[in-house]
Order: structure tokens, then sequence, then C-alpha cells
């Protein structure tokens, strides 16, 4: 998130944007986790390496099986998400403090309350069938160049992400609260031009990362 103005009208516009997220529900039902790729992380032996990512996927199955951990899957080229049921991040993170690559700092954490408007998460159970989705995430970025116009460029975001919906390619849709921006998941073939045609991506107001996710289908509560 690009800080450029004061915390206060910041806030405002941020809130305009989000009410319609969250209206209906302030405290989150889901902990949304990012373990995003870190290109700075040691480099370790080939044993170690193989040692903690055994211990990560034991700890995933482990978290799985206690009712914590709904839905986990890796990024191609590194990374991954995680998805809790939880009320709280302060609880997500001592969870996350028993996983052996979190220990070992082999990604960069985010942990964030999840507010899914499409979608939402699934307990799967085995045998599952894993698949892929795109993954786009936009982070929002507010500046003194853009603030005015903010409020009306973000309800025509609206606009436009309600039109995409309507194709019935989206596997899920939510925000993270406050200025935290969201995500958005679909199926079948990616136009990207048609993401970044968004008004608020082309006013600079949304800035956009485009990753592909594995799951297990119907982690995501798809149909």
């Amino acid at each position: 998130m690009k800080i450029c103005l004061s915390f206060t009208m910041k806030q405002l516009i941020l809130l305009l944007f989000f009410i319609p997220f969250l209206s209906s529900a302030q405290t989150p039902e889901l902990i949304f986790v990012f373990l995003n790729k870190r290109t700075d992380k040691a480099e370790l032996p080939e044993a170690e390496v193989k040692k903690i990512m055994d211990g990560h996927m034991a700890n995933i199955g482990r978290l799985a099986n206690e009712g914590k951990l709904i839905s986990a899957g890796p990024f191609d080229g590194g990374g991954g998400i995680f998805i809790f049921k939880s009320k709280s991040i302060e609880q997500v993170k001592e969870w996350l403090q028993t996983d052996p690559g979190v220990q070992a700092n082999r990604w960069r954490v985010e942990v964030l309350p999840y507010y899914p408007r499409v979608g939402g998460a699934c307990a799967v159970t085995e045998p599952y069938e894993m698949t892929s989705y795109h993954f786009i995430r936009y982070t929002t970025n507010i500046a003194k160049f853009n603030i005015q116009d903010a409020p009306r460029i973000f309800k025509k975001h609206e606009d436009y992400l309600k039109e995409i919906i309507k194709t019935g390619n989206v596997i899920a849709e939510g925000t993270f609260g406050d200025d935290e921006g969201s995500i958005l998941i679909m199926k079948g073939d990616l136009d990207k031009a048609v993401i970044e045609t968004d008004p608020a991506v082309r006013e600079g107001l949304l800035q956009l990362e485009f990753q592909k996710l594995w799951i297990a289908k119907g982690g995501l509560c798809e149909k």
C-alpha cells in the first residue's frame, strides 16, 4: 500500500469504497494468509529444505484435521495461500508459528481478515482433485493526485466488477477490509486486458498482481 496522504483522509476514502463489502460482517469469519515468495531467503542444503517442506505439509494436514485450516494452495513459482476459520488475526498468527516453513522464514507472511462476496472457503476431504485458477490481487494506491476522484472511480470499479461476475467465470471474490485491497479468482481463459481495463486500475487507484493458484476443487465453495 502506498501512503501519500493523511491517515484520516485516506481511511475515509477507503471506508467509502469498502462499506458495501463490510456492512453485514464487521467481524470476519475467515482469515486469509499470503505466503509470499521471498527472493532473499537463506540458501539451505537440499536435505534441510526437504525436511522443512515435509514438516510444512504435515502441519497443513494437522491444522486441517483440527478444523482450523479450511483451504490451502500453492502459487505457480512459489508461495501460496491459507484460509483459516477464525475471527482473530492474532489467533491465526499463533497457529502459523507451528509451521516449520514459517519458523524458518521461508516466506513473507501476510495475515488479513477476509470478507468473501462470491465463493468462500469449504473443507474438502480426500480423495480430492487439484485444479488451477487465475488469482488476481488488487492493492490500493491512494495518493494526492487521485484522492479527489477516488469515490467516483471506486464506484465504477464496483460496477465493472459486477459485469465480470456476470460472466460466470468468477470462482471467488472478496475484500480484506480497510486499505488492504481485495482478490478475484477466475476459471477458464483469462484476457488480462479485461482486468487491466478496470477504471480504478487505469486511473492508478488499484494495482494488480496476477498468479496461478492450485487448490483442491471445491475448496473455494465453487460448484
